[in-house]
């Protein structure tokens, strides 16, 4: 079992900006501390508004199959089938099709039409239902006996064009990140896609997805989103979800737990991963100790002022005992035995249940067993393990089979390995307040013609994320496509630097790929160094599966440094721990109008299970009145009053928050590090 907890000079982050003393904080003593906004691409931060559905989208804007026009032109339909198949089966397709107009279809079992040997007859019934009835599909089942054969009418879930399991058109789907089934009959001129605001608390997002897309029944491939966010924390982002009515999404937040659905439209297009701006946060710090407040003034505006190292944050490597970048290095070596051992193996610090089911499996060999015990949302597990279940010792197949944006997130993990020892190394032979000969920056104006090097993602088809893998995410914005797609890179010379044409904030550094060139100095030598000491090369691949090779990713560029944007803070003092000091977006909602709002507040870092709270308050008392029914946390309300410090900052698509708090603080991010503080 893997027994150590990484730290973040276990993946290269070493360094600060900024020469001032550190001091206490206590970050995510609740999860109400830390509060994330997705700010879309228009550069609009997203927030909770309104729950309730829009009148003229709730009700019956989307055309259903039981309006008047269309019910002549079934009636028709149907005696033109009398005198095809009887009186008999025309009325069971009578009864059938009134079924579906009383909006039950969800539920509806097909009909079987009455026994029929004529195999020529069976194809003009067939050819019958594709011509006349296209929302039905028809297929031959066993009769009674067993020369007979009889045709069974269903539902066409799936489209006009669906053929079945085995259609074109569900072997095309692929990853798309939809599922593109759903009903036709849909008003032309409603958008196919409902965009609403997801508002989440101390869930991880495919965690919330997952629940609603069963409370609706449909697959949680029908929703979109442009980046995962924080499991503790509280956070708003937009959703796409294809082909479902408004009034049918506000009706879960009656039944949800910590989860409100809210701000809904109809849109031509679903939400695609790196779709976003980046985030804003508001992030407060408890348990407050410095020298003095003058101490805490200067830190927090050096950050401001300065800004921090654009490290790669400790949730890019995991949170569990195994990091990730291992699990990439394996795959980048073609060690696939070793690589599903490492994602299958006990590990230290995980729940009993899921701790359980890895013993189990590693004493036993029972993969059914073993699934019936694993967690829906350890993803990678279940899908290496069922693909085990139907090829036997095919590894390598069993990795494939874990869904590709977060096998990817193996290697990526690797890149952003080595990109933090290089930044870290960076910084202690060059500081970080002027650029150096041989650094690599974004190109400017006339220096277009002088390019070395341009890249436009960090990998070939711009999926690259951290999503499904939401254990190992924290606040950052989702995509690793860089800030800069489009911009070219350049080699610092010498020229450079006499005419002051770039700054500190222009540096970059390389995530290795086919398509990046490396600083022309000594901070190159690190990236060839670092990997050969784990018998990987960056320039050459050892095997043919291009995906698990960094010789066939195209690479990208990062800066090397980053200011926070609107940057805010504020000193606060409370004599109660148990009261959130920053008002939700669900709070503002509650001033306005009675919420029921029901949530699991825990202490710091602590067991994520506690009890629920169901408090439906209102207005004014809202924030005050949340509190947790623990005898611990009301001793500790009792105590004297303490200093908190309140930062609110937006950081761009990819940047770690908690990687600025690091700054402000010098102390270590890691959950094992604030769990001592309380």
């Amino acid at each position: 079992m893997a027994s150590k907890t990484q730290d973040e000079s276990d993946v290269g982050i070493f360094c600060y900006i900024s020469k001032l003393p550190g001091f206490r904080g206590i970050l995510k003593q609740r999860y109400s501390d830390f509060i994330v906004n997705e700010v879309d691409m228009e550069g609009k931060v997203v927030h909770l508004t309104s729950l309730d559905a829009p009148p003229e989208i709730g009700e019956e804007t989307v055309t259903m199959i039981d309006d008047t026009a269309s019910n002549k032109s079934y009636a028709s339909g149907i005696d033109k089938f009398r005198s095809l198949a009887g009186d008999a089966d025309a009325k069971r397709l009578e009864d059938f099709i009134s079924q579906i107009n009383s909006g039950v279809e969800d539920s509806m079992l097909p009909i079987i039409l009455s026994p029929d040997p004529d195999k020529s007859h069976r194809t003009a019934v067939h050819n019958f239902f594709k011509q006349n009835f296209k929302f039905l599909v028809t297929d031959v089942v066993d009769g009674p006996d067993a020369s007979s054969k009889c045709i069974r009418v269903r539902l066409n879930n799936g489209g006009h064009n669906n053929k079945g399991r085995n259609s074109k058109k569900r072997k095309e789907r692929g990853d798309k990140p939809f599922d593109s089934r759903g009903s036709e009959n849909w008003a032309e001129n409603v958008g196919k896609f409902l965009r609403f605001h997801l508002y989440k608390e101390n869930k991880e997002t495919q965690e919330a997805l997952g629940l609603m897309g069963k409370m609706l029944g449909i697959q949680p491939r029908s929703f979109g989103f442009a980046g995962t966010k924080d499991k503790r924390s509280i956070s708003t982002q937009r959703v796409t979800v294809f082909k479902q009515r408004a009034a049918k999404l506000a009706a879960l937040n009656e039944r949800l737990i910590g989860i409100k659905v809210s701000d809904f439209c109809y849109v031509k297009e679903g939400l695609l991963l790196g779709q976003l701006m980046g985030n804003r946060f508001t992030v407060t710090l408890r348990g407050v100790v410095a020298d003095s407040e003058d101490s805490i003034k200067a830190s927090a505006d050096a950050l401001g002022r300065l800004g921090f190292i654009n490290y790669f944050g400790l949730q890019r490597f995991g949170s569990g005992s195994v990091p990730t970048h291992l699990i990439g290095a394996t795959l980048l070596r073609g060690e696939w035995e070793t690589a599903v051992s490492l994602i299958l193996d006990p590990r230290e610090g995980e729940r009993d249940a899921i701790a359980k089911a890895r013993e189990y499996y590693k004493e036993s060999n029972d993969i059914e067993g073993t699934l019936r015990q694993l967690p829906r949302h350890l993803v990678a597990e279940r899908a290496v393990l069922q693909c085990l279940k139907k090829c036997p010792g095919n590894y390598l197949q069993a990795l494939k089979s874990i869904p590709r944006t977060l096998r990817m997130m193996y290697v990526h993990s690797y890149q952003s390995y080595l990109w933090n020892h290089a930044a870290s190394m960076r910084v202690q032979k060059c500081g970080a307040d002027q650029v150096v000969l041989g650094d690599l920056v974004y190109c400017k104006g006339d220096d277009t013609e002088t390019v070395t090097g341009c890249v436009n993602s960090e990998c070939e088809d711009d999926k690259c994320n951290d999503a499904y893998d939401s254990n190992n995410l924290d606040e950052i914005a989702g995509a690793d496509v860089p800030e800069e797609r489009n911009n070219s890179v350049k080699v610092v010379t010498a020229e450079d630097i006499l005419t002051g044409n770039y700054t500190i904030d222009d540096v970059v550094l390389p995530l290795p790929g086919s398509r990046v060139i490396y600083p022309a100095n000594d901070i190159a030598n690190v990236y060839h160094d670092l990997a050969k000491k784990d018998v990987i090369s960056v320039t050459e691949s050892v095997h043919t599966i291009k995906e698990f090779s960094i010789t066939d990713m195209t690479g990208s560029y990062r800066r090397v440094f980053q200011r926070p944007i609107d940057f805010d803070w504020e000193l606060l003092t409370y004599t109660d721990g148990n009261i959130p000091l920053v008002e939700t977006d669900l709070d503002k909602i509650a001033k306005s109008k009675p919420v029921k709002i029901v949530r699991a507040e825990g202490p710091a870092n602590g067991n994520e299970d506690s009890n629920l709270l169901d408090c439906t308050k209102q207005s004014e008392n809202v924030e005050n009145d949340i509190k947790l029914q623990s005898d611990e946390n009301e001793a500790e309300g009792e105590r004297d009053a303490q200093l908190a410090l309140k930062l609110s900052f937006t950081l761009p698509a990819s940047c770690y928050a908690t990687m600025a708090i690091r700054e402000l603080l010098k102390t270590s991010t890691s959950v094992a590090f604030h769990k001592t503080l309380n």
